[in-house]
């Protein structure tokens, strides 16, 4: 009986070569040698027997975690009961105040707490007396659709993300989902090639800016800072649906997606995952010497010790 035309014969061939047989040996040792340095790699992040516990629960949909050390106290956004959480070791879980759907935030150089809201439709400060400040609601009398997340600079610069999740499938006024800067100059338009801008965060050096698109794009780009103007083309993207992040001393990216915390160094390389009980939106490092993590994730409100340790805005004085 003939050999059957197409590439069995070839095949077999090469199956039973020794040079296939020493290939494949060789592909699994570099395989092996690339999960151990993954694995080690790790372990300078998080011990292994380290344990992600349940803070409290019973909310809608958790997000934005800052830790605010003055009052060693971490305070979230629970975005459909419109109002800001706080937790402390000592007092536990309790309302922080009422908001307009609350969704990303962090402290500005001073320690005021900066607060993108949904319903709100703005970028508002809180002081330490509890002032409210609004910062950026329109932009030439054209309301923004629904500020998501937002990262500052040593200078003092906001930047934040505007999707339109807010809007629940009304209009904008704007013309677009982009991503902003708040400046001493006003706030201009920073980028405008994502479909739907989210989660943002700076590198410990300020030189990269790395934002998260949660629409059709479903990356997180990598952008060169840039003082004036708008940013260029991405210097590269990372595959992950992710919501939002933050950044180790090292510049290593903690990723909010399917599973829990995907952890990956400064130029996109993935180092390992986190794992959470329920799918997280936000994290951010807090705890007397930043080395906690504080993770929102749907109902609830989780943290997991780390090895490594949050990177603090350039300039912060607190």
């Amino acid at each position: 009986m003939g050999v059957p035309q197409g590439h069995c014969h070839r095949g077999a061939t090469l199956q039973d070569s020794p040079m296939k047989r020493t290939l494949l040996t060789l592909l699994v040792l570099i395989m092996g040698l690339s999960d151990q340095t993954l694995a080690e790699e790790m372990s300078t992040i998080i011990s292994s027997d380290a344990k992600v516990e349940k803070l409290g629960g019973g909310m809608r949909f958790t997000e934005g975690p800052v830790w605010i050390p003055s009052r060693k106290m971490v305070v979230f956004s629970d975005i459909p009961n419109s109002v800001l959480m706080q937790w402390t070791r000592k007092e536990g879980l309790r309302e922080y105040r009422k908001v307009e759907q609350s969704n990303g935030n962090i402290l500005d150089l001073e320690g005021n707490l900066l607060t993108c809201q949904h319903a709100g439709r703005n970028v508002i400060r809180t002081s330490s007396n509890g002032k409210i400040t609004v910062l950026a609601d329109k932009v030439d009398g054209k309301k923004l659709n629904s500020p998501n997340d937002l990262a500052i600079l040593s200078n003092g610069e906001i930047w934040f993300t505007d999707p339109s999740y807010g809007l629940r499938g009304k209009p904008g006024e704007i013309g677009g989902k982009w991503v902003w800067r708040i400046s001493k100059k006003g706030i201009s338009v920073l980028y405008k090639g994502h479909d739907m801008p989210n989660g943002i965060a700076f590198s410990p050096d300020e030189k990269r800016v790395y934002i998260a698109d949660t629409g059709k794009v479903g990356k997180i780009r990598a952008f060169n800072v840039v003082e004036e103007g708008m940013l260029g083309d991405p210097l590269f993207e990372i595959d992950i649906r992710c919501d939002g992040l933050c950044i180790d001393t090292k510049g290593n990216l903690y990723t909010t997606s399917r599973g829990g915390i995907h952890v990956f160094d400064k130029d996109g390389g993935k180092i390992g995952v986190i794992e959470t009980p329920e799918h997280p939106a936000n994290v951010c490092f807090g705890g007397d010497n930043y080395d906690t993590l504080f993770i929102t994730a749907r109902t609830s409100l989780y943290s997991v010790k780390t090895l490594a340790k949050g990177a603090k805005p350039r300039g912060a004085r607190w």
